[in-house]
């Protein structure tokens, strides 16, 4: 993952740039420079990802990720939610033995081989060269891949007993409208339900709702929390970080349990706003009062005034 990169100026003038819609340019820098990107082009990208950092929703993102497909700039594979910048060692090839054998390494991480055997055949057509016998091409890979298959198939029994986000949102919260299912139903597209149940445990325990529970699993996105082993190591560390500050009489603060957004649901409710014509009204009904005052107070002088007199005769 670099720190940074950069973009030629001459990518303006380009002139597949010049005919893109500005949203398309905006996407296209994007998949260019976001967080995930590597050395080689070929990186992972869940669309959740893509969705939290570029602000699109889902369907928007899918329907850029498509359009980019057809323009032959990028492949995406749905199973390891990698993505392969086609044109990316034409422009970024560096012959630097360091920036080579990061992207032999990088190379031996990508899970769908069939971009590592599309990106070296590539390479050879421009006339570079990497070393590709210390990269497992995919025949040790697809074997692992058949046994992890195989496992599955024996644990599906299991999978199917074991309780499901869904289930464990009514049995805990209540009954489940058709809004939150499909949120929930959403997030377990990139999350496994067991994180998905994690979350909401700990929206139980601090008395929050489903509102907390997803507020948790966004901050858990942002951080690459992936997994349930992702989720301890960060407790850990949250608990690590915790002691150190109680030497120095410091106070750790949780900031993944209660996310800044979700204060805004203890705001109060704003008052409504009254039309022209009810302060009119307001106004009018106010002025007879201050009326019937003045002349009860008026009333008051002359009865004060007229007892004054009997007294004087």
């Amino acid at each position: 993952m670099a720190k940074y990169r950069q973009v030629h100026v001459e990518f303006w003038q380009d002139g597949f740039v010049l005919d893109l819609t500005p949203e398309e340019k905006y996407f296209y820098i994007y998949l260019m420079t976001n967080s995930k990107t590597s050395q080689c082009g070929i990186y992972e990208l869940p669309k959740r990802i893509i969705e939290t950092e570029t602000g699109y929703n889902r369907e928007t993102v899918e329907k850029l990720l498509a359009r980019f497909e057809e323009y032959g700039k990028i492949k995406y594979n749905e199973g390891t939610k990698e993505i392969f910048m086609t044109n990316w060692a034409k422009y970024n090839w560096i012959n630097s033995t360091k920036v080579i054998k990061c992207i032999e390494k990088e190379l031996d991480n990508v899970k769908y081989q069939g971009f590592v055997k599309e990106f070296i055949y590539l390479i050879n057509e421009l006339g570079y060269r990497i070393d590709t016998l210390s990269i497992d091409l995919g025949e040790e890979r697809e074997k692992e891949v058949e046994e992890e298959e195989e496992k599955e198939v024996e644990g599906e029994e299991v999978k199917q007993s074991a309780p499901n986000a869904a289930d464990f949102y009514q049995e805990n919260f209540g009954v489940l409208n058709p809004f939150i299912g499909e949120s929930i139903e959403y997030w377990e597209k990139d999350l496994d339900s067991e994180m998905i149940i994690e979350a909401m445990k700990r929206a139980l325990k601090q008395q929050k709702k489903w509102s907390y529970a997803e507020g948790i699993l966004k901050d858990w996105v942002n951080k690459n929390v992936r997994t349930m082993k992702d989720v301890i190591a960060l407790d850990k560390e949250f608990e690590s970080r915790g002691n150190n500050l109680k030497r120095f009489g410091g106070k750790a603060i949780r900031t993944e349990e209660k996310p800044d957004w979700l204060d805004k649901e203890e705001d109060p409710k704003p008052q409504r706003e009254y039309t022209p014509e009810e302060i009119a009204a307001f106004e009018e009904e106010k002025r007879k009062m201050q009326e019937r005052i003045k002349n009860r107070n008026k009333s008051e002088l002359a009865l004060r005034g007229s007892a004054s007199t009997e007294k004087g005769e």
